[in-house]
């Protein structure tokens, strides 16, 4: 259990922790000197069944930001006030911080009571009562002690004990992340990076990323709860001893992470519930110059209100942190807010969405999704946010925000109703009733598409796409298509897309033309003659016949391979099929333009154009001298129904 104390400076806070566990929190020169704690300091006490971890936090005004970076990830509170001065300045701030936090277990530590009479300590009990009701703290027990006699101390020590064993162990989900408080070098060993695990877990030889910077790291050995270990857990603090190529100590900072790969996602702009303290004078408003800590980390930024314009004194609202600098930010992640002078606490809250938009923040649908976002329930969340979502939804991207590891997601998905598209690897989600609504979409687009345009075979696949009422994204609209063809409500010939049966109307006298020059190219099996032969044959000049073959084109009848050059679909699909043929004989499946021109009989130049017609229609790649295949010939150029 993580216990950080709270409290004014000069409470007794470290006297505290001293009289708790035998050790000094103080560790630097300038607190001996000085007498009082400026940075964070910790100390252990190890039970039979449990270890208590202590986070002596600095009471001076000044050093606020010291404190935050303490009790980010806490599971207990120590909320300490002395007994002759009874709450104090930074008392209310200490206490208004843990509860934006959350900080809901704790207890209240009444120190000095060797200084003043019995009376005094009921006087500052009742005090401490009216200053913690109405917080998350409002029914934390109390405990009179002295650090001096040890009066109190025992029952207090007693009360952490078995707080340690009742605390539930936190759930080790998530990808590993441990927020960096402190850095050093020991000789020997290296560089030691020390913080609280705020999810998941790490073990020795793990590797894994410094982050903001994106630096890969790797773990060279670990101490857990101030023990040597195999493995750190959530809720522990750890300290890791790292290694990589870039990392020194001056390349890892306070505020910064060290985490899984996966769980690598800086970002400078994050939507987020805010709650401002009932304690301000004025409402808080759009745009409003702060300074924000989250876990470890201080940065300054602004925050956008995305509804209202201003939240009331007490009132809860969304908000946008915009940030100066990059944070590791996941959803769930609870943040302080400080006025632009970092003089006084303004309020606090939680990440919702750790990618929030530069445009449209405040748009009636992002709004929508945001509120989706905020519920704690991932599945829960997830189906709201499909249900809003036409298009579809990124499903790394969101397990990603809310830091669910890839082995947690695939159950995640099995869970909630959708269909799953896309690569395994790169998997978009879409709500059931949408998915039906899109393919209907399709359906009536090709069918208004085909009254507008009777001449024509039907749009090709973007540009169906982007025709859609809804346009959702290449890969949905991909599996769309597929679908609907297996179900053949929908056709393919060549690159277009129809509906079945649909054949693009001629005028009469093209009818009468294509009637001369279908048997023609037939004729010519796989070398169809050119666009001057044809007009020759036909007696037209090369222009009108030109022209001709392009509204052939435009009708699905033709395939345009080369400017002079225009095959019939079934004939470049046969040329196709050769290339896959070849491809298939070979153990790389890699063959030359020398030996499909062998193959195919079409003549060294002919042969050329055409690999690099198919090339251009995603069939095959170039690479070297030879082609590799990249989609099956029927694919990409339709089945021959005709």
């Amino acid at each position: 259990m993580i216990v950080a104390t709270a409290g004014h400076i000069d409470h007794g806070k470290t006297s505290l922790v001293r009289a708790l566990t035998g050790v000094d929190a103080d560790r630097l020169p300038e607190e001996k000197r000085r007498g009082l704690t400026i940075d964070l300091g910790f100390a252990y006490r190890h039970f039979e069944e449990s270890v208590l971890g202590f986070v002596d936090v600095p009471g001076h005004e000044k050093f606020v930001r010291n404190m935050l970076a303490g009790v980010g990830s806490i599971d207990f509170a120590l909320l300490i006030v002395a007994a002759d001065d009874g709450p104090m300045p930074q008392t209310e701030e200490h206490l208004a911080i843990l509860d934006l936090l959350g900080v809901s277990v704790g207890a209240v530590a009444l120190t000095k009571i060797d200084r003043v009479s019995p009376e005094r300590v009921i006087e500052a009990t009742a005090e401490i009562e009216a200053l913690v009701a109405g917080t998350t703290l409002e029914t934390a027990p109390l405990f009179p002690v002295s650090s001096i006699n040890g009066e109190g101390i025992p029952e207090l020590r007693s009360h952490l004990e078995q707080q340690a064993r009742e605390i539930a162990a936190r759930s080790n989900a998530g990808n590993f992340r441990l927020a960096v408080d402190r850095t050093f070098t020991i000789a020997g060993a290296g560089l030691v990076v020390t913080g609280t695990v705020y999810s998941g877990n790490v073990a020795v030889g793990d590797r894994l990323l410094l982050s903001p910077a994106g630096h890969p790291v790797r773990v060279r050995a670990i101490h857990a709860q101030d023990r040597k270990a195999d493995s750190g857990l959530a809720g522990e603090r750890c300290a890791l001893n790292i290694t990589g190529a870039d990392i020194d100590k001056e390349s890892v900072r306070r505020g910064d992470w060290i985490l899984a790969e996966t769980a690598h996602a800086p970002t400078r702009r994050a939507d987020a519930m805010v709650r401002i303290l009932g304690s301000e004078q004025r409402s808080f408003r759009h745009w409003t110059p702060v300074h924000a800590h989250l876990a470890a980390a201080a940065v300054t930024g602004r925050v956008a209100i995305l509804e209202g314009g201003s939240i009331t004194p007490g009132e809860t609202g969304l908000v946008q942190l915009v940030l100066d600098g990059p944070v590791g930010a996941l959803a769930g992640d609870r943040f302080i807010l400080r006025d632009q002078s970092a003089q006084r606490t303004i309020g606090g809250g939680r990440i919702v969405d750790p990618f929030s938009p530069a445009r449209g923040r405040a748009r009636p649908q992002r709004l929508t999704m945001v509120r989706a976002m905020a519920n704690p329930d991932a599945a829960e969340a997830l189906t709201e946010i499909l249900a809003g979502s036409l298009g579809g939804v990124d499903l790394n991207r969101f397990a990603q925000a809310r830091n669910i590891a890839p082995e947690e997601a695939e159950l995640l998905w099995d869970s909630v109703d959708m269909v799953r598209l896309g690569p395994p690897r790169d998997p978009v989600g879409i709500a059931r009733p949408s998915w039906d609504a899109l393919r209907d979409d399709v359906v009536a687009t090709l069918k208004d598409w085909h009254t507008r345009r009777p001449d024509q075979p039907g749009p090709e696949e973007e540009r169906l796409r982007r025709a859609l009422p809804h346009s959702p994204s290449p890969a949905v609209f991909s599996a769309l298509a597929l679908d609907l063809l297996r179900e053949k409500r929908i056709a393919r010939d060549g690159t277009h897309l129809m509906l079945p049966g649909h054949r693009p109307s001629f005028s009469t006298e093209d009818t009468a033309l294509w009637a001369q020059i279908e048997p023609m190219l037939r004729e010519h099996g796989l070398r169809p003659p050119r666009v001057l032969e044809i007009a020759e044959e036909v007696a037209l000049d090369g222009r009108a016949t030109e022209r001709f073959l392009q509204r052939a084109a435009r009708a699905g009848l033709v395939v345009r391979v080369a400017d002079n050059r225009y095959f019939l679909p079934e004939t470049v699909l046969a040329l196709a099929q050769i290339g896959e043929d070849m491809a298939a004989e070979l153990p790389d499946g890699n063959f030359s333009a020398g030996a499909y021109n062998k193959r195919s009989g079409l003549g060294r130049n002919l042969a050329i154009i055409l690999l690099e017609f198919f090339d251009k229609r995603g069939f095959t790649r170039r690479t070297g001298d030879g082609r590799q295949l990249i989609a099956g010939a029927s694919e990409i150029f339709g089945e021959n129904d005709r």
